[in-house]
C-alpha cells in the first residue's frame, strides 16, 4: 500500500499543500478550526506519519533534543531525565536518551551520534560535558544546558542546578546540634564538579565547628557500592564516627547496610543523611533523612531553558535552586 502524503491529504481536504504542512506541524496560521480538525482527522484516517527526515534537512534540525546522563540505574539522574522527557513531550519535542557510563569516550561518541541526528539541543546531566563534547556542539551551533553541574569552565553556558554548599551546611550543623562530633562524609568521584564543590563545604563547615578530620572523608563512587566501601573504610579506621553524610541517597543505602552488618543502630549508634531525596527513600528502614533537591523542578525547567534558548528568546542563564533537609528516620 502507497504510504499517504501531503499532497493526498490536501486532495481530499480540498486545501493546498502549505496550509496541510502548516496545520500538522502546528504553526499558528489563519486556518478555521473547521478546516484545520477536516485536515487532522482525514491525516489521522489515512494514518499519515510526517517525514521527520525530509523537513529536518529544510531546517537544519528536528524536534529533537538529547539527554547525555552518567548511569542510568541512578535514580537521581533517571527521574531527571524523566522530568525532561514529560516536559519536551508537553511542547511537542522527542527525546533521545544517551548513557554515558561516565566515560568521555562513550560520551564524544553519543555526541557525534546526536550531531548526526540534527538535535536541536542537548541536555547534560550531571558530570557529563567533556570539553571535546562541548566543542563539537558548539562548531555545529547546538545550544547546550547543563543540570546539576555549576562551574567557571562553564560560564559560557546555560545551567539549572541546586546550591551544594547550603545543603551541605544544613546537613552537618544538624547533625552538630544533634551532639554529633564525629562526622563522616562519604563523598563522589573528585572528577565530578558536583563532589568538589560539595567536600569544599564539608571541610568549610567542619573547621567552622572545630571537628574537621581528613580521616573522617571518603571518596567514592556514587552508586551503593560506593556507599558499602565508603563506610566501611571510614568505620574500620574511625570506630569512634557518631554520623556519616552521604554525597547521593543512593550511597547512604549501600551505607545503611555495612552499618546494620556490623550490628550498630541508626539512628542510635550512627545517624546517617543522604543526599538528592529520590523517591526510594521512604521505602527503605528506616526511612532515609536527606538533602532534597527539587529534582523534577531541575529537568522541566533545564528542557524549558533549552528550548527557549532553541527559539532564540534566551542565551545564557543561570536557574539556582535551594536545597531542603527532610528528617526521616535515619537522623
Amino acid at each position: 500500500m502507497k504510504k499517504p502524503t501531503i499532497s493526498d491529504i490536501a486532495k481530499i481536504a480540498g486545501v493546498s499543500k502549505t496550509t496541510v504542512s502548516l496545520v500538522l506541524n502546528n504553526r499558528n496560521i489563519n486556518v478555521s478550526e473547521k478546516t484545520r480538525s477536516k485536515i487532522i482527522e482525514i491525516s489521522n484516517e489515512l494514518n499519515y506519519i510526517p517525514n521527520g527526515i525530509a523537513r529536518s534537512l529544510s531546517t537544519s534540525r528536528t524536534e529533537t533534543i538529547g539527554i547525555i546522563l552518567p548511569d542510568i540505574v541512578n535514580p537521581f539522574f533517571s527521574e531527571i531525565a524523566r522530568a525532561i522527557e514529560d516536559t519536551a513531550g508537553k511542547l511537542n519535542y522527542n527525546v533521545i536518551l544517551c548513557n554515558s557510563d561516565s566515560n568521555n569516550i562513550k560520551e564524544e561518541k553519543y555526541t557525534k551520534l546526536l550531531i548526526s541526528k540534527l538535535v536541536a539541543g542537548t541536555i547534560f546531566i550531571s558530570g557529563g560535558g567533556s570539553r571535546n563534547s562541548i566543542d563539537f556542539f558548539k562548531k555545529n551551533n547546538i545550544p547546550v544546558v547543563f543540570v546539576d553541574r555549576y562551574a567557571d569552565p562553564l560560564k559560557d553556558f546555560s545551567s539549572v542546578f541546586c546550591s551544594n554548599e547550603e545543603g551541605i551546611f544544613e546537613a552537618i550543623k544538624y547533625l552538630y546540634d544533634k551532639g554529633k562530633r564525629n562526622i563522616g562524609f562519604v563523598n563522589g568521584s573528585m572528577k565530578l564538579e558536583t563532589s568538589k564543590l560539595r567536600l569544599k563545604a564539608f571541610d568549610k563547615i567542619s573547621k567552622q565547628l572545630d571537628i574537621y578530620s581528613k580521616s573522617l572523608i571518603y571518596n567514592s563512587i556514587y552508586s551503593v557500592e560506593g556507599g558499602l566501601i565508603g563506610t566501611e573504610n571510614l568505620l574500620n579506621s574511625n570506630p569512634k564516627i557518631d554520623a556519616i553524610l552521604y554525597s547521593s541517597d543512593v550511597m547512604a543505602f549501600g551505607g545503611i547496610k555495612t552499618i546494620k552488618r556490623k550490628n550498630l543502630k541508626i539512628p542510635e549508634d550512627i545517624s546517617v543523611i543522604g543526599y538528592d531525596d529520590i523517591s526510594f527513600c521512604e521505602y527503605i528502614e528506616p526511612e532515609l533523612t536527606t538533602i532534597r533537591q527539587p529534582i523534577y523542578e531541575m529537568g522541566e525547567q533545564a528542557c524549558k531553558l533549552l528550548i527557549d534558548i532553541i527559539d532564540g528568546k534566551t542565551i545564557n542563564k543561570k536557574i539556582e535552586f535551594k536545597p531542603k533537609l527532610i528528617l526521616r528516620g535515619t537522623a
